[in-house]
């Protein structure tokens, strides 16, 4: 062979030229991904344009992610990850107080500027978009709700768990992304103070329809 002509490249992982080093160009294309869902939203980002954002090539990011529904996945995984460690909060303290702690955890996720934008990326694509939002459902499914259902002992553990966060994800909807007021200036130990009643009754409190007729 020439000493002119390269060996031709094989097929698979990219050149480590164009890898840009590891794990900081995994890294880059996730944060980039992230900027990405939020300001094209889930239909008009593209792997390209991700790859463009943290400056590798596009194969790179279908090596490390594969398509553009699990770079998403991995995407939100990491930005919700704070969230996900909601479940641990339920056993860091008294039982009666479940509902103050979780208000208060879920909210102060919110609250902190750094989490809020890229929960609000992840909110955007999964209310805009059936694919997003079966990726958001099945990451706060499996890694949230479930493991919140599984500490609670009481009847309909699931159904509870999915309650409770139905009102905590609706209060985020209206307070942080449509920003209706006054929800959306209210203090934060106001919001907190009027809706962990209600969060304790659902992770712990009776079932209306057990109690004896009047």
């Amino acid at each position: 062979m020439s000493e002119g002509l390269a060996a031709p490249r094989r097929r698979g992982r990219p050149a480590r030229a164009a890898a840009g080093g590891e794990p900081a160009a995994r890294d880059r294309i996730l944060a980039a991904a992230r900027s990405e869902f939020a300001e094209r939203g889930y239909d008009k980002a593209s792997i390209r344009g991700i790859a463009k954002g943290a400056g590798v090539d596009p194969a790179l990011v279908h090596h490390y992610f594969g398509t553009k529904d699990q770079v998403f996945a991995a995407a939100i995984e990491r930005a919700f990850e704070p969230a996900l460690r909601a479940p641990d909060m339920l056993l860091a303290g008294p039982h009666e107080e479940q509902g103050e702690r979780l208000a208060r955890f879920f909210l102060g996720i919110w609250e902190n500027p750094t989490h809020r934008e890229p929960l609000l990326a992840i909110v955007r694509s999964a209310v805009g978009n059936e694919a997003a939002a079966a990726v958001f459902r099945d990451l706060v499914s499996s890694r949230l709700v479930a493991r919140v259902a599984a500490q609670l002992g009481v009847p309909d553990p699931r159904l509870r768990a999915e309650l409770a966060a139905a009102q905590l994800v609706g209060i985020a909807l209206l307070r942080y992304v449509i920003k209706m007021r006054p929800l959306a200036d209210a203090d934060p130990e106001h919001v907190i103070a009027l809706v962990a009643p209600g969060v304790q009754r659902l992770l712990t409190g009776p079932d209306p329809l057990d109690a004896p007729a009047a």
